[in-house]
């Protein structure tokens, strides 16, 4: 759950230590907003303990990762972002990393911002032990029903992604975790480039187009058609495409989106990867 501080909204001296400057703090996080400190001496203080989190969901910044940074920049091709507001939702780059399983029995991935700092995770849900004997002996386990939990950095449930049990093409069905619909991502064909839509009360809203037959990258465009967010899968190593089932994305959100498609481009990395992937591969 997102801890909020009882500190009241003010100018307070910076956190990050610059001499002699004030920094807004709107009540639950830090802004953008400064101003030269014209009476130190008599400027407010606000406890070391008390001191409040900067951004939803996000724990104290550490060191970037450069393995990440690396991932985002030279192989996704994204340019270094201003960091957004440290949750699923506010972060312009995730980064998506499926966790590598010599044999994959369960669907886990982690998600990061661009330095890789964890925001959630993904795992599967609900997964029988049935389902899990046929995933291992055979790819039949594509034509059942999926669930996935999208998780914030705390493990409380975000969003519910179901793919119902399919026979030719695949649907995902995004809710909150109150049951509450959120839309459906729809694959609207087969052969050549792969496309989906997403829907929201029986209207398309936009949809994903495969770059490519191999639908490995994604332009993500609202309902003009205007490009939105764009997906790229970026390469997980030799080892790791031969002998493991991980897959590795980042999606680039190109500007702070309206609900409900910001939740439903959020999804949509997850998606892909489920309604696709897990036709491609598999022992049967």
């Amino acid at each position: 759950m997102t801890t909020h501080s009882n500190t009241p909204a003010g100018w307070y001296p910076d956190p990050h230590g610059a001499p002699q400057t004030l920094r807004y703090w709107d009540g639950s996080q830090w802004t953008d907003h400064t101003n030269a400190d014209q009476q130190a001496p008599a400027a407010p203080q606000v406890p070391h303990q008390a001191q409040p989190q900067q951004g939803y969901g996000r724990q104290p910044a550490a060191a970037p990762d450069p393995r990440v940074q690396r991932q985002v920049q030279q192989q996704a091709g994204v340019a270094p972002n201003a960091a957004g507001g440290g949750s699923l939702f506010t972060e312009p780059v995730l980064v998506v990393n499926q966790k590598a399983k010599l044999i994959e029995l369960t669907n886990e991935y982690k998600v990061m911002d661009q330095n890789g700092n964890q925001l959630g995770a993904v795992t599967e849900v609900g997964q029988s032990a049935l389902k899990k004997i046929l995933r291992f002996v055979s790819s039949l386990d594509q034509f059942m029903t999926h669930r996935l939990e999208i998780r914030d950095a705390h493990g409380q449930p975000q969003l519910l992604l179901t793919r119902p049990a399919k026979f030719l093409k695949s649907r995902v069905i995004v809710s909150r975790p109150d049951g509450s619909p959120v839309g459906e991502i729809v694959q609207q064909n087969m052969f050549g480039k792969i496309n989906f839509a997403m829907n929201v009360n029986g209207q398309q809203v936009g949809a994903i187009k495969a770059e490519n037959w191999r639908a490995w990258n994604f332009a993500i465009v609202d309902h003009a058609d205007n490009e939105v967010a764009r997906i790229t899968k970026t390469w997980e190593g030799l080892a790791k495409t031969m002998f493991t089932t991980a897959d590795n994305y980042v999606l680039q959100i190109h500007f702070q989106l309206p609900e409900p498609l910001l939740s439903l481009v959020v999804a949509t990395a997850l998606t892909v990867d489920t309604a696709l992937k897990q036709d491609s591969r598999g022992l049967g």
